[in-house]
């Protein structure tokens, strides 16, 4: 499979490694420094492009990507509340590919099938206050994490005690949903059930960003023979 790269950092040299060992073919790589080149015929034969930048530059990366006939594969978050809805029109309308995830980890994905899991029994005892706390590296500009938010609304839609999730807040109406920046952490993600009686954690912690960016090569390879607006519940039936 010819892939192409948008965006150069860590994840981005990580995610080069693993496609080439998996025998996949990287024909461009895409960085601030060189935009011009989606524009060139390397980019244009790419299959699928993997797309991890920032917020803000996201969607942009997303329509120059289509303009080649490119599928796209992407990690970036903080993009959905702006553009959600010009995505999904694309996909279901205009023939688009995007296979977007809020975490590529095989190990959040699993993560996710148990919090979907545990807020349906937890709904029958409202003994129990459920809250979430998140932990990421300094250079992570958004918060709550996309993979919080996309947890936190599991929880919502089973647990009919919560309304919604917000940031520090003391309304027991709401799952509180906390942030915390700090070193080099890759990822943890706790949500905790607590009554006066005794207190349920679950926990998923990356050791490192290998995870995603197997879980990101993963998902280009499906992604190459699918279409639409796909995301890890496509790729993973649990």
């Amino acid at each position: 499979m010819k892939i192409a790269l948008i965006g150069y950092g860590k994840m981005g040299k990580m995610i080069e490694q693993i496609a080439i060992d998996r025998g996949h073919e990287i024909v461009s790589i895409i960085d601030i420094n060189n935009q011009q080149d989606f524009d060139s015929p390397e980019f244009a034969s790419a299959d699928v492009a993997i797309e991890f930048t920032a917020p803000q530059a996201a969607y942009g990366n997303y329509l120059k990507a289509w303009s080649k006939g490119v599928k796209v594969v992407s990690g970036s978050t903080g993009w959905m509340t702006e553009h959600g809805d010009e995505v999904r029109k694309a996909c279901s309308e205009e023939g688009k590919t995007l296979f977007w995830a809020s975490n590529f980890s095989i190990g959040v994905a699993i993560f996710s099938a148990v919090n979907r899991y545990l807020a349906k029994i937890m709904n029958q005892f409202p003994q129990y206050d459920v809250e979430m706390e998140e932990t990421h590296h300094v250079h992570k500009l958004d918060h709550p994490s996309g993979t919080a938010i996309t947890l936190a609304e599991e929880i919502v839609e089973n647990i009919d005690r919560k309304e919604a999730w917000k940031e520090d807040t003391t309304d027991k109406k709401y799952l509180r949903v906390d942030h915390i920046r700090r070193g080099e952490v890759p990822g943890i993600h706790t949500i905790r059930y607590d009554s006066d009686a005794d207190l349920i954690t679950i926990t998923h912690d990356a050791h490192s960003r290998k995870g995603f960016a197997l879980g990101a090569v993963l998902a280009a390879e499906y992604t190459k023979e699918h279409q639409g607006l796909l995301t890890i519940s496509d790729m993973f039936k649990f």
